[in-house]
């Protein structure tokens, strides 16, 4: 699969967390309009070598292993763009795991955008059985609307290149799509191209970004006063020009979920409907961000520094740097447990009495920039997608929760959709 945002686990009894790992920061081949990861150079001085270090990079591997009191570990490669450090680089990363490894069983996941894939790189994936993220937004209009090169022009086609050489050597990927104001109102066109070109795991990413704030300032905007659920002139006010708009963001995965239920349930697996039927059936749904709490993420920078999330990549959040502070050090502080609680001791009111919190749990904090219809703030920006989406795909997410418990495959609702003896869509 991408690399998802992994579910929280609690820090007391079986001791397990996540870093998100950037061996080489910010620095990407691409110049990608709606990447909010680039500005990331600006926490270094003029000059800095963004590439990880021999010393951090098995400090890192040597704590992140001996600090899981799990049997397995999967590492989480990011950028940036990962790639760009050379394979000899990611050589080294699985001889230092085999080297720290300690009977526990290793995985890799790397997200890339593909641009940069040779024959080198997939057969070293292939053998070493690295999970490979595959960034891509859609069809060639589409993705090329935002995701370019730094000098604006196309990747698609580089992309599928490397689709295929990922193909080629039997390497195992999936898909991540930014849904942005330019694919979003193309629900269906997205979702069978990406099953077209054989992603078997789709991930579908919201973009969400509010205006720095100073074009806030000049626009007489008041950050520290968001508005009300509802003002959707105001709120489309408040964040850049590509960011989806809740109603579109809700709507596209109700036409998506509409065609899976229908054909696709335990073939293409789509994230988020995966997390909803978790929620459903009382198994929890395994991503941070629809879970009560959060707190066990963290991001790593190339030089070591770690951060409470790869959200909050901001000085407020670092929480140390692992070459003088143990990574069980940072994971169980009290700042980051505090952080972690927060998620949930922060809900505004209308989030706690709303019959789909179960679902949500309000999402991601770094959304919660808008007010509830009495003027509480901290709402969450897509509270009326996901509203909208988790009431919608109610019926259907009972009738599969009702399979599972019968011993059946929830596969089996497609034959009740189709016949029509489902409540479902």
């Amino acid at each position: 699969m991408p690399i998802p945002d992994p579910a929280p686990s609690p820090f007391a009894g079986s001791r397990a967390f996540h870093v998100m790992t950037k061996p080489i920061g910010p620095i990407c081949n691409l110049d990608c309009s709606y990447c909010f990861y680039l500005e990331k150079e600006k926490l270094f001085p003029a000059g800095h070598n963004f590439k990880m270090s021999d010393e951090v990079l098995e400090t890192y591997i040597r704590q992140y292993i001996g600090g899981q009191e799990t049997p397995e570990v999967t590492f989480a490669w990011q950028g940036g763009e990962p790639t760009l450090l050379g394979v000899k680089f990611f050589r080294k990363v699985v001889e230092l795991q085999s080297r720290y490894a300690g009977g526990k069983k290793i995985h890799n996941a790397l997200q890339t955008n593909g641009t940069l894939l040779t024959d080198e790189w997939c057969a070293f994936f292939r053998e070493n059985n690295f999970l490979i993220g595959l960034s891509i937004d859609g069809p060639a209009r589409l993705h090329n609307a935002y995701r370019v090169d730094k000098k604006g022009g196309s990747t698609y086609d580089k992309v599928l290149a490397g689709l295929r050489l990922l193909k080629k050597h039997g390497v195992e990927f999936n898909t991540l799509t930014v849904v942005s104001r330019k694919n979003v109102r193309h629900a269906l066109e997205v979702y069978r191209f990406l099953r077209d070109i054989g992603s078997g795991f789709i991930q579908f990413i919201p973009l969400v970004e509010r205006l720095a704030d100073k074009e806030a300032k000049a626009l007489g905007l008041d950050l520290a006063m968001p508005p009300r659920l509802g003002q959707d002139a105001e709120i489309s006010r408040r964040v850049t020009e590509w960011s989806v708009a809740p109603k579109d963001y809700g709507a596209f995965l109700c036409e998506i979920f509409d065609e899976w239920i229908q054909r696709d349930v335990g073939r293409t697996f789509v994230q988020i409907f995966d997390v909803a039927l978790g929620n459903w059936s009382g198994h929890g749904g395994g991503l941070c961000v629809f879970s009560p709490t959060c707190g066990s993420a963290l991001a790593m920078e190339h030089n070591g520094d770690v951060y409470s999330c790869d959200h909050y990549v901001y000085p407020d959040y670092r929480l140390g740097n692992i070459l003088n502070t143990s990574l069980g050090e940072m994971v169980g502080s009290e700042f980051q447990r505090q952080f972690g609680r927060d998620k949930s001791d922060k809900l505004p009111k209308y989030c706690r009495e709303c019959d789909v919190r179960f679902a949500c749990h309000g999402e991601c904090p770094k959304h919660r920039f808008i007010r509830t219809p009495d003027g509480e703030p901290g709402l969450n920006y897509l509270c009326a997608a996901y509203q909208h989406f988790f009431r919608y795909v109610d019926p259907a997410m009972k009738q599969m929760t009702a399979l599972l418990r019968a011993g059946r495959a929830p596969a089996e609702i497609m034959t009740l959709v189709r016949s029509g003896k489902s409540g479902a869509a």
